[in-house]
């Protein structure tokens, strides 16, 4: 397996990007939110589900530690990822024209994005984003917009980098930390709850096969109030990792952001080369 990375006529300048284009095009990632409504069908039902009682503190610290083991154990490391992934998005004007993503990713190097208008299969948007920079192409207008990393903290006010896009990409927790959990166990689930800086976070795992079923984050500053529900579905098995094939995420706090993503084809660990080049006629903007 290589993996190779050559960008053509790539400097960082700061420049002003559209919003509307960017949280768009990264609604797959997160957006600044609270969610409207809650998708109970991830989480253990508290009238079906019977609560298993730890007997001591040793049995709750047995059941902490087999829990960081599990989601470690699942947690996806790789050296390259690439995917196809419909995304079907829906915010408070309604519902927006459904869209094709091809994703190319070398892990702790390059992300690259391609967007194309599923109706015409016309590209209309393409993005790199690096450790430390944006570039995104405006297809259809010739338009060139460079930015730092840190612009999409800007957009979002979330505390964004790039091993957190890596993980929302790939199906991995975001935002968790596993320093300070509480861990409740039911029949079919466990419930983690983590606090950092930023957020508080429940995970939902299954204890049929482990795997993440919802992830819901809590913004730890009441005045934000900034919430997300991602939920992972539809499992599938891919070079020794648990693939979560269909998801969803559902954020809203002035305005309503429902975005459900569908992976038509992945793969791990490949032979892959992100190429990414500016043609020489379009417009800095």
């Amino acid at each position: 397996m290589q993996a190779a990375l050559d960008i053509q006529g790539f400097k960082i300048k700061f420049m002003k990007v559209n919003g509307w284009i960017f949280i768009t095009l990264l609604s797959l990632f997160f957006t600044q939110c609270k969610t409207g409504r809650i998708i109970t069908k991830a989480i253990a039902p508290r009238d079906t589900t019977k609560v298993i009682e730890m007997r001591s503190p040793a049995d709750s610290f047995l059941l902490i530690n087999s829990t960081k083991e599990i989601i470690k154990k699942n947690f996806i490391d790789f050296k390259t990822f690439s995917a196809k992934i419909k995304l079907e998005i829906d915010d408070s004007k309604g519902r927006k024209p459904d869209l094709l993503a091809n994703i190319r990713m070398i892990k702790d190097s390059a992300i690259w994005i391609s967007i194309s208008a599923s109706i015409l299969n016309l590209e209309v948007f393409r993005v790199l984003v690096t450790k430390d920079s944006v570039i995104l192409l405006n297809k259809q207008e010739k338009e060139v917009q460079y930015r730092s990393i840190s612009y999409l903290q800007e957009i979002t006010e979330i505390p964004f980098n790039f091993k957190t896009l890596q993980n929302l990409l790939v199906g991995n927790p975001i935002f968790y930390s596993d320093s300070n959990i509480n861990v409740r166990k039911f029949e079919e689930f466990l419930l983690i709850s983590s606090i950092n800086s930023e957020f508080k976070n429940l995970l939902t795992i299954s204890t049929t096969d482990n795997t993440l079923k919802h992830s819901k984050l809590d913004d730890v500053n009441f005045a934000r109030n900034r919430t997300a529900d991602f939920t992972y579905d539809s499992y599938e098995n891919n070079d020794g990792f648990k693939f979560s094939t269909y998801r969803q995420i559902i954020a809203s706090e002035k305005n309503k952001l429902d975005v459900r993503m569908n992976f038509k084809q992945f793969e791990f660990n490949k032979e892959l080369s992100v190429y990414f080049s500016v043609p020489k006629n379009y417009k800095k903007n």
